[in-house]
């Protein structure tokens, strides 16, 4: 069987960021199942906010390539007044149906607060409307900012709901497609 290719976006920009911690992590778990992880950091990519009067803005032709090229993805955001990022909501934006549809994806969140609950369920949302098969487990870790110390987990508990998000998206990336419904023949996605 070949290497399962596995890339993670992190919803933020912060040089200190937990986020991308927490995804850096989840790719850990993706290697320690024998895939290949790879993040897709965004800051260091040139992605204007979309406008679909003009094709490859900026970096976005790369960045769609890689993901596209991809055999899984885990989507990690901070939880954003309730919701997932812009950061990320702007690079999903440049994606679609050619680089989602049929893939497995992870979801993780992070929240300097309460439980990131609703920005999973909005990934969810988002991810199920590009006709992607979204993991059932999920990765949410509520105050963040005690979550990690010296770049490493304190809860042993969430270190392993993030390890197996990883190892999950290595083990059912390749899980077959449902068969197509009517409804998924209507979803053709936004052409203005």
């Amino acid at each position: 069987m070949p290497e399962i290719h596995v890339v993670a976006l992190a919803g933020s920009l912060r040089e200190g960021s937990y986020t991308r911690l927490a995804t850096s992590r989840a790719l850990e778990g993706v290697e320690a199942a024998g895939g290949r992880g790879e993040l897709l950091d965004l800051r260091e990519y040139d992605l204007p906010a979309l406008n679909t009067d003009h094709d490859g803005q900026g970096d976005s032709q790369r960045l769609v390539d890689r993901v596209g090229a991809a055999d899984a993805i885990i989507l990690g955001s901070p939880m954003y007044h309730g919701s997932y990022s812009g950061v990320l909501k702007n690079a999903l934006d440049y994606c679609g149906f050619d680089e989602f549809e049929g893939k497995t994806v992870g979801l993780l969140a992070v929240a300097g607060g309460s439980f990131p609950i609703t920005t999973l369920e909005h990934l969810r949302s988002v991810c199920r409307a590009l006709d992607s098969w979204v993991l059932p487990h999920q990765a949410a870790i509520p105050n963040v900012h005690s979550a990690f110390e010296d770049g490493e987990f304190v809860d042993e508990g969430i270190e392993k709901r993030v390890d197996t998000l990883g190892r999950r998206v290595v083990e059912y990336a390749d899980i077959e497609p449902d068969p197509a419904t009517f409804e998924s023949g209507q979803n053709e996605g936004a052409d203005d």
